[in-house]
């Protein structure tokens, strides 16, 4: 598979920016380096050879952390850097793509003559860079422009997915090889979705939708007697990917939101584990659920005759309704006597079922 981008170069002008004397790394720029990190696209930093020692030392430092190359060029001979970069990364097909703020004018106008595609971020609304090539307006954008043109190069041989969850399980999954901008083996490339950016924009030609919405949680409301759709309220921006979801049946979603709403509800999960034995057939293990009890305080006076009529026998394990997506959702105990009920921190309404070792063994005699 041919390369439609072999290469990033990050200028220092997206990077840094002035801080009285010195200089920081730019708001999102942390986030955008740690996503080329595993895109699996080289990725060098561009500087000027006069820089001062302390801005040298600090994009250095920069390509040391996030295993990319460190080059350096004369704004009057872009020659040397050019060369270098060749040597690194190799004559192979592809663009290489100069990410540069629009400030460095004289830069661009220089490096034009390596064929570079150059990319602008613009900084301010009064500048004029139509022939500058590329555009964006923040960083967060780079990723998408990067895929955009993967995709434009490689027609129907990549698939692009777009995703959306949290930072944290964003990076989880990185550390495993996931998400890489570059294209698999199997032709999959994959962009990050941007809610502070309109998704319609950002879901153009994006084939496949992979989602975790229950990381866009905002409130859970189990008191109401509507249907389970309705008791869930999601984030702004995950309630716009599902209306163009909705929308838009032709794109590809993992997983439907339809799928999600029965997982959210502990007790939902139960019903549907409780439908396993009409799926048991003739000379065949024999598969069900755990038995439950669902519970709206602790100190209940019956809860020993619910807990026996359940089936329930110590010892127990305890877990909030809510399965996912609010603070207290995995704030679970195991309980060894009735009386350790008493004042017991799970959230309520709680489903109470077997600890599971008696759970596996009751089903190993069965």
């Amino acid at each position: 598979m041919a390369r439609a981008v072999r290469g990033v170069i990050l200028d220092e002008s997206v990077l840094l920016a002035a801080l009285g004397d010195g200089c920081s790394l730019q708001p999102d720029a942390d986030t955008l380096l740690r996503r080329l990190r595993r895109s699996r696209i080289p990725t060098g930093i561009l500087n000027e050879e006069d820089a001062s020692d302390e801005k040298v030392g600090l994009l250095k430092k920069l390509a040391t952390t996030y295993s990319f190359d460190y080059f350096s060029f004369n704004p009057f001979s872009i020659d040397d850097a050019s060369r270098d970069i060749h040597e690194a990364w190799g004559e192979t097909e592809g663009h290489i793509l100069y990410v540069v703020s629009e400030t460095k004018k004289e830069a661009c106008v220089t490096l034009r003559s390596c064929s570079w595609l150059t990319t602008v971020l613009k900084l301010t609304s009064s500048s004029k860079c139509e022939n500058w090539g590329l555009h964006i307006n923040l960083l967060e954008e780079l990723p998408l422009t990067i895929c955009n043109l993967i995709k434009k190069e490689s027609g129907n041989d990549v698939l692009k997915v777009g995703y959306v969850m949290k930072p944290s399980r964003e990076e989880d999954f990185a550390k495993r090889g996931a998400f890489p901008m570059h294209p698999t083996q199997n032709g999959l490339c994959f962009v990050p979705l941007i809610f502070k950016l309109p998704l319609a924009s950002q879901l153009q030609g994006v084939d496949l939708v992979l989602h975790k919405a229950t990381d866009e949680i905002v409130s859970f409301n189990l008191i109401s007697s509507s249907e389970l759709t309705e008791r869930v309220t999601f984030s702004e921006g995950m309630q716009e990917l599902k209306r163009y979801l909705e929308h838009n049946p032709q794109c590809c979603v993992i997983d439907p939101f339809d799928k999600v709403y029965p997982v959210l509800d502990r007790l939902e999960i139960q019903i549907l584990l409780c439908g396993l034995r009409d799926l048991s057939m003739k000379d065949s293990c024999k598969i069900r659920g755990p038995h439950h009890l669902k519970v709206d305080t602790f100190n209940e006076p019956e809860l020993i005759t619910r807990l026996a009529e359940a089936k329930l026998s110590p010892p127990f394990i305890v877990k909030p309704q809510v399965a996912c997506g609010v603070p207290d959702a995995h704030s679970m105990a195991i309980v060894f006597k009735v009386e350790d009920f008493k004042d017991l921190k799970v959230p309520v309404p709680a489903i109470i079922q077997f600890e599971i070792s008696t759970y596996c063994h009751e089903l190993s005699i069965q």
